[in-house]
């Protein structure tokens, strides 16, 4: 009996320590347990199931690749996206829907990869009430380089008509929207017209536009025109980075929202 009694004493001393508190290291007193608490989760822990979202395999590997790497965003570009982010928060809070219109000199290159890709992260994180649209200052066409390079990524896009502006259809998964892609001005009729974000994509268009008509908010996150490297060795190789560098700048500011 006293051997059994010894034992029981062993382990309600062994539960006590194990309840105990133990001092920081700043001296402050922390809740301490036999196991560890884990770390909180922040918007950088992007573990969510993207399989189960129905997905392309190759839109699907990806994300999977974009979402490690937001430490590569410089702080000030950050800055930029988290006051984006405010936007979308500001309108989701007041039950609006949240516009944002992606702007730059022709719409044919990074903003029509913004748009697309924004499209993708914002279902990504669920974050609902939200529309992205493109344009800009003059109407080219969606230019086939950036077709191709989003068609890498794993977009499906198709021509649906042909001619100087011709018009595709994009999609991302089976289950997804499909939605039109063609250059256009930011004017245009199928772009919202009032109380919208502008976002300036290049640095021409921010300077030549510096009012945008209808905006209610208007920021100036602007990329190199892959159009740098058009007819080059480094063609797709350019065409390839800016695409990553736009879509995890989009899958970082709706992390944000989230």
């Amino acid at each position: 009996m006293k051997k059994i009694a010894l034992i029981s004493a062993i382990a309600l001393l062994i539960v006590s320590c194990g309840q105990k508190t133990k001092q920081s290291e700043d001296g402050q007193k922390v809740s301490a347990s036999p196991a560890e608490a884990k770390p909180e989760m922040t918007t950088l822990d992007n573990n969510l199931d993207v399989d189960k979202k129905g997905y392309y395999a190759e839109v699907n590997s990806f994300i999977a690749d974009v979402v490690k790497d937001f430490e590569s965003i410089e702080d000030d570009r950050k800055r930029q996206l988290k006051k984006l982010a405010l936007y979308i928060k500001s309108k989701k809070e007041a039950g609006e829907e949240a516009k944002i219109v992606y702007i730059c000199t022709h719409n044919s290159r990074r903003s029509h990869m913004s748009q697309l890709w924004g499209m993708v992260a914002a279902d990504y994180y669920g974050v609902k009430g939200i529309s992205t649209y493109s344009g800009g200052t003059e109407a080219t066409a969606f230019n086939p380089r950036s077709v191709a390079c989003l068609n890498s990524a794993g977009f499906k896009i198709e021509p649906k008509t042909k001619g100087e502006i011709p018009i595709y259809t994009v999609s991302y998964s089976d289950s997804g929207p499909t939605v039109e892609a063609f250059s256009k001005k930011y004017t245009h009729e199928s772009n919202p017209s009032e109380n919208f974000a502008a976002v300036m994509t290049c640095s021409d268009a921010d300077k030549n536009c510096p009012t945008v008509e209808g905006a209610s908010m208007r920021l100036a996150i602007p990329y190199v025109d892959p159009k740098v490297s058009d007819n080059t060795p480094e063609e797709t190789a350019t065409y390839d980075e800016r695409c990553k560098q736009i879509a995890t700048e989009e899958f970082y500011l709706f992390s944000q929202v989230i």
